[in-house]
């Protein structure tokens, strides 16, 4: 299958520097890191580089990998799992697929594990550059259940410390499960004997601690420590810590766990994070030490908060107390910009990832760019770049986006409570059936479509709503005739986020964005609302909703601006 594995950063990256800039000014950067949908994520350090990787659910590529030399300035350099003969996400629900991946460097190879739910369960790819290629998975049956991460120890043995079940597989109480640890041998890829229980609970079983999870293993100062998530996913999440003198325990939980959470404060606060947890910790040559963790920016309405970015990549520093890791001193706010970690070249450069940025793809490369995903993997070649040169030119297919199946669907995360995301395409539909544009898409029940299409003859542009029961239609929110003969030329799509809001622009030959629809309830594709653990994607998106089909539709250019309050202004 050509160029599905073929991603390139040669596409038009235009990227926004006011930000980047005022960071450089007085050397800070902003958090999160990693904006939109990058949650879970694991580091690890190579000499003077830094890799870090993230969880992708049901979007292929799977598991994206980052490179930084200062751990602020990210830049994509691909996909762990990028080709369909290592990943299969065939009728994997949204939220299932590829779950908390941890990344280790020991001997000149590169270690990821992770856990493929549904679809064989947990497994170890190698490679010995980190761009790849990446090994296919080789599965570990006897690690029985998620969050797997490889500890290397000073004598050469391998381990794999993850979540699993209760001892006995008996619950003491709703979200009781176990860290346990096993050895694995590095020439085989293969576990060795039993696995032993290192925290049964969490901090303390007496106080029915919930959803221990997401461990790593590190050492210092004669010491094992063994971090973990705790809490579960949503406003309770939570980091905590415990120590040995032994690898295999008994390990004491730190009497000021957790170490890590924003739930005790005000949910009235301005631009609250919230929801941080699933920390992974890396050692500087200068002795200082940091931590990624992952982290919710909420909007807040009168009955909560609600988020549509997903689960994002936060940096923060830690110091040490009395043995103990430390990262928010007095259990204050996780802020929004601190120190850059190092000063290297990278000081001088914009954040691709980070602060108000611009990204823009004008199709003028044989490949996608590594920021666009797939839902499911690619069984096809549906997609090309020659149809019509400087255009992603897609094939209408029966598939959608709210079935289970591999749609004509590239997605971009949504990476600002506020920005726009706009398209412009050429499209002629042959049937009322057969509709092209852009959707903003949670999951297969719960997504906008901005589309042209045809309505007894004439061309419209429609918004759709999606039936949050699955295989119902979608429903029909606004529809408006276009002039005639408007498909001769492209149409343009707009969505704008405001917050606790979108509104969906259209505009024809030579016009100006006519707005279709204002104030569209954000809090429909929120993760609140969608449930699941992803946040909502741009799609550019065709479909025959079902029936056989010959047109294509032809994208032009993608653009995507963040403009959220908290960072300067561009």
């Amino acid at each position: 299958m050509k160029n599905i594995s073929l991603y390139s950063l040669c596409a038009v990256l235009l990227i926004a520097i006011g930000a980047g800039a005022n960071a450089q000014k007085n050397h800070h950067f902003y958090n999160p890191v990693l904006a939109g949908f990058y949650p879970d994520p694991s580091v690890c350090k190579v000499g003077s580089d830094f890799y870090l990787v993230n969880s992708s659910f049901a979007y292929f590529p799977g598991l994206p990998i980052f490179h930084s030399t200062d751990l602020a300035h990210w830049e994509q350099i691909g996909h762990i799992m990028d080709r369909p003969s290592q990943l299969n996400l065939d009728g994997a629900g949204v939220s299932r697929g590829l779950f908390a991946p941890a990344i280790r460097f020991h001997d000149g190879v590169f270690y990821v594990v992770c856990t493929l739910v549904d679809k064989g369960g947990n497994f170890i790819v190698t490679a010995t550059d980190p761009k790849g290629p990446w090994s296919d998975p080789v599965f570990l049956p006897a690690v029985n259940g998620i969050d797997p991460s490889p500890y290397f120890d000073d004598d050469g043995k391998a381990y794999i410390i993850y979540n699993s079940i209760p001892p006995g597989d008996s619950s003491l109480y709703d979200g009781h499960r176990t860290i346990r640890i096993i050895e694995f041998d590095t020439k085989t890829l293969a576990t060795v004997g039993p696995n032993t229980i290192l925290i049964n609970g969490g901090t303390d079983i007496a106080k029915k601690p919930v959803w221990i999870e997401g461990p790593h293993i590190f050492t210092k100062d004669g010491y094992y420590y063994l971090i973990a998530a705790e809490g579960g996913t949503a406003d309770q999440h939570s980091e905590v810590v415990f120590r040995s003198r032994s690898l295999m325990g008994p390990f004491v939980s730190h009497e000021k766990n957790p170490i890590l959470t924003q739930r005790h404060l005000d949910r009235s606060r301005k631009d609250p994070i919230t929801t941080t947890g699933h920390a992974d910790f890396v050692r500087l040559d200068n002795g200082d030490w940091w931590t990624v963790f992952l982290g919710v920016r909420p909007y807040l309405i009168a009955d909560g908060e609600y988020y549509n970015t997903g689960r994002e990549t936060f940096l923060a520093p830690v110091t040490w107390d009395d043995g103990w890791p430390v990262i928010v001193p007095g259990r204050e706010e996780v802020k929004y910009s601190y120190p850059l970690p190092l000063l290297t070249p990278e000081a001088a450069k914009p954040f691709r990832f980070s602060g108000n940025l611009t990204f823009r793809d004008e199709f003028s490369s044989p490949a996608l760019a590594f920021q666009w995903v797939f839902l499911r993997t690619p069984r096809e070649q549906w997609y090309d770049f020659t149809s019509r040169p400087g255009s992603l030119t897609m094939k209408l297919r029966p598939e959608t986006c709210a079935g289970s199946g591999q749609p004509s669907f590239v997605g971009h995360r949504q990476q600002h409570l506020k920005g726009t995301a706009a398209t412009e395409l050429v499209f002629t539909p042959a049937a009322e059936n057969e509709k092209a544009g852009i959707a903003l898409f949670h999951n297969e029940t719960h997504f906008y479509y901005l589309c042209t299409s045809m309505k007894d003859g004439a061309s419209v542009v429609q918004l759709f709503r999606s039936a949050v029961q699955a295989g119902k239609d979608m429903e029909l929110m606004m529809s408006r005739a276009l002039p005639k003969n408007a498909h001769t030329h492209p149409v343009g799509l707009k969505i704008e986020a405001r917050g606790d809001s979108y509104a969906f622009f259209y505009k024809t030959h030579k016009e100006r964005w006519s707005l279709l629809k204002d104030r569209v309830d954000a809090t429909f594709v929120s993760t609140r609302t969608a449930g699941g653990f992803v946040g909502c994607l741009y799609a550019l998106y065709a479909t025959s909703l079902g029936a056989p089909s010959a047109s294509t539709a032809s994208f032009n250019w993608f653009d995507y601006s963040g403009g959220d309050t908290i960072y300067p202004k561009r």
